[in-house]
């Protein structure tokens, strides 16, 4: 099977090199936001939209204009997969998938790619990579770099450069280990197994609240845009980077150990964006208990649940499992024992208690396992039904139905 894999590396430029690579980022964002605009006005005027063909005629004379010269000095590929960029970001609005493309602000995710392999050197014995029109540039390689080299992105975040390696190469069908387990995501408890296992939350976001808060009251207090000012923009940024490291790393080593021990995950189908919508209301029409859906919307989105569940989405696949997604409602309300569902059964947030054959467990517990029932029951109907197409939500790979009959 085709395996795709980046791999993601500090960088260790000089300072031209840090200084050009600003450079290009901001060649880039120049481009996409003249472009964007462009395709506004084409819009209301009601003329039709520029493919990318059209678009790349165009910045062949950006590029050699009187009025935008500099564009030349940066390499054109890193230009032109900025408008492919700006095209698939207008076929995600028109398919539903996104809201429509925005203008691009200056210090927010700088970057650029190279898609062509023939103009990457890759140089690990010695920890350095050659890119076009920046030279041979220190890397701090972590691990091997396998497979061969599709692309290359530069990107900054917090004050530093990384380089993401996209590789691809072929391995053999894997086989899936272990059984099936459902999870229950929450709050008091990041992960819950139906086999009765737990993962306790990290909460990066609330071990840094009270440094973070006291950096943006610090930096609010300083001129705008002065030297002190920059510095304690640097300082939030910084802050926030860390917040984002601890917790990605803390989904990667969590999505690693389930993927790799079970064949199928059913998990939840849960909408985080509706969960975490602001009750603030309207002047007119007030919301309720606002401060304390502010404070579980900050806590929902420091738990990382969509992104815990796309990590889940491409390991298992690449340890030939299924990751099969279930309706949410009602699964901590359901007694696994009698089938009673009532929102009595569960009186306090921890504990479930069944009014009817007095079954009691912890309420995350039995959410898991109602999960895990009703991933067997779409599971059942996928393989019984192989001829359908799979329904949205069930990820599979070709290994995963012979892994899950096992």
């Amino acid at each position: 099977m085709r395996y795709l894999q980046a791999f993601k590396f500090a960088l260790m430029p000089t300072g031209e090199q840090q200084r050009q690579m600003r450079r290009f980022a901001g060649s880039c964002r120049f481009v996409f936001n003249k472009a964007l605009a462009l395709q506004k006005e084409r819009f209301d005027r009601g003329e039709k939209k520029l493919g990318y063909a059209g678009l790349c005629k165009l910045l062949t004379k950006w590029r050699d204009g009187v009025e935008t010269p500099w564009l030349s000095d940066a390499p054109v590929h890193p230009l032109q997969q900025t408008l492919k960029d700006l095209e698939r970001a207008y076929t995600n609005f028109f398919a539903k998938r996104a809201a429509f493309p925005r203008f691009k602000k200056k210090g927010q995710s700088e970057s650029f790619r190279y898609p062509d392999p023939k103009q990457i050197k890759l140089d690990q014995g010695n920890n350095r990579l050659f890119l076009p029109k920046l030279g041979w540039l220190r890397v701090r390689f972590s691990r091997d770099v396998l497979g061969a080299v599709r692309n290359v992105t530069v990107s900054q975040s917090g004050g530093k450069w990384f380089v993401s390696i996209q590789t691809e190469r072929e391995v053999e069908q894997p086989v899936p280990q272990g059984g099936a387990v459902g999870i229950d995501m929450g709050i008091a408890r990041f992960a819950t197994l139906s086999d009765g296992t737990f993962y306790a939350p990290l909460g990066s976001f609330k071990r840094h609240e009270v440094r973070l808060r006291k950096a943006q009251q610090a930096m609010s207090r300083k001129v705008k845009f002065s030297s002190n000012w920059k510095k304690g923009k640097s300082r939030i940024q910084k802050i926030h980077a860390r917040i984002g490291n601890a917790r990605r790393d803390y989904l990667h080593k969590t999505s690693t150990a389930i993927s790799q021990n079970h064949a199928m995950v059913c998990i939840e189908d849960l909408q985080v964006r509706n969960m975490s919508k602001s009750a603030a209301g309207t002047v007119e029409k007030p919301g309720r208990n606002v401060r304390a859906k502010s404070g579980l919307n900050k806590a929902i989105l420091d738990q990382g649940w969509f992104e815990f569940r796309r990590q889940l989405d491409y390991k298992l696949a690449w340890n030939g499992g299924w990751l099969v997604a279930v309706p949410p409602q009602y699964t901590s309300r359901t007694c696994p024992c009698c089938g009673h569902v009532s929102a009595d059964n569960r009186q306090t947030q921890a504990q479930f208690l069944c009014v009817a054959c007095g079954f009691e467990e912890n309420a995350d517990v039995v959410g898991a396992i109602n999960v895990l029932r009703a991933g067997h029951a779409r599971f059942a109907c996928e393989v019984s039904g192989a001829a359908r197409p799979p329904a949205a939500g069930t990820h599979r790979s070709d290994s995963g139905a012979a892994g899950c009959r096992a």
